[in-house]
């Protein structure tokens, strides 16, 4: 690229790659970088730690595993060619220990691929709060945790009090502020449709030298605003260079109705009547609370005259039918009783 050729975009530069035989001299000083990792990661990383070593074997790096201290240490060798493969080897172990599986941990070697671990754990203080929101970042059933792969190109994995991401440098930075605003209290939707209307902006090639804030969306917080408390009006009083009157002390109080004077007996026998009355006082309030429920509720006359005009007529009898039809009755079970005699 030329000196005077200006670039509008810095992050999206192609890197070109490296090759072995542009750097005939080796490494002088040795690096090493060691890194530590969880118990409940030893049984993984056991298992793909050949595939690092054979995967380091290609630039000339050197990988050991410490199960004992629980730590992969990452060091250059004499045949090294690539100064800065030990810092993406590091990235690649480091990312390995934070649960981030090696297919994805692995594309951190290439030259156009970096690596962004965030730590969100101290960015909200109460515990409840952070769940919500890491759990906001995910979104219902990994939907949003996909939309921001999808729009920044990177595999982002959220576990415990970090955020990692691999991708490219561009990507990171749109990685970095969606979960920065997330746990401050910013969906990350917001994002998500800026990114959006971006992407779509970008393939115009008359806006692609423009402004664009007039096409994103202004999102402003729709909190409602605290009822105003009303204010103490203070009403001014007349002035009086004379201070108040000190309050009567309990002796004072004692002097005034004679209590001073008494011995102790007589003050005893006077608590223990007011104690009592206080007592047959709430004794009769519960009684009284008791007997409420056996008392009959009162009835209106007007009503019990309504219902008792609101009874159904009954039909006029005819006696005389009444009658002989009970005669009938009586001559038909006579002559039964004969018959059966």
């Amino acid at each position: 690229m030329e000196d005077d050729q200006i670039v509008d975009d810095p992050w999206s530069i192609e890197i070109p790659p490296l090759k072995k035989d542009e750097l005939p001299n080796c490494i002088v000083a040795e690096s090493r970088f060691a890194t530590l990792f969880p118990k409940y990661r030893e049984h993984y990383v056991k298992e793909c730690f050949d595939l690092i070593v054979k995967i380091l074997e290609e630039y000339e790096v050197k990988a050991e595993l410490d199960l004992m201290e629980g730590s992969i240490t990452v060091s250059t060798t004499k045949k090294t060619w690539d100064p800065f493969i030990i810092l993406k080897a590091r990235d690649m172990v480091k990312l390995i220990a934070r649960g981030v599986p090696f297919e994805h941990a692995n594309k951190v070697l290439q030259d156009n691929v970096a690596c962004d671990i965030i730590k969100i754990g101290r960015l909200v203080r109460k515990r409840n709060r952070f769940i919500k929101r890491r759990q906001r970042l995910v979104g219902p059933s990994g939907s949003t945790l996909k939309a921001i792969e999808l729009l920044t190109d990177c595999y982002v994995l959220v576990q415990g009090n970090t955020v990692s991401a691999i991708g490219p440098y561009k990507g990171l930075q749109h990685v970095r502020r969606i979960v920065i605003d997330c746990m401050n209290n910013i969906h990350p939707v917001y994002n998500i449709k800026a990114l959006m209307i971006k992407r779509e902006l970008a393939k115009d090639p008359k806006l692609k030298n423009e402004n664009w804030d007039r096409f994103l969306p202004q999102f402003k917080s729709k909190n409602l605003s605290k009822r105003k408390k009303p204010l103490k009006v203070r009403t001014k009083s007349d002035y009086t260079p004379f201070p108040p009157p000190q309050p009567e002390s309990k002796v004072d109080q004692q002097l005034a109705s004679g209590e001073y004077f008494m011995r102790d007996e007589d003050k005893r026998s006077i608590k223990k009547k007011e104690k009592a009355a206080k007592q047959e006082e709430a004794r009769r309030t519960r009684q009284e609370k008791r007997e409420k429920v056996f008392i009959p509720p009162e009835e209106d006359d007007n009503k019990s005259k309504d219902n008792s005009m609101k009874k159904e007529p009954q039909p006029d009898i005819d006696i005389e039918k009444v009658k002989q039809r009970i005669k009938n009755f009586q001559k038909k079970g006579f002559k039964k009783q004969k018959s059966q005699d």
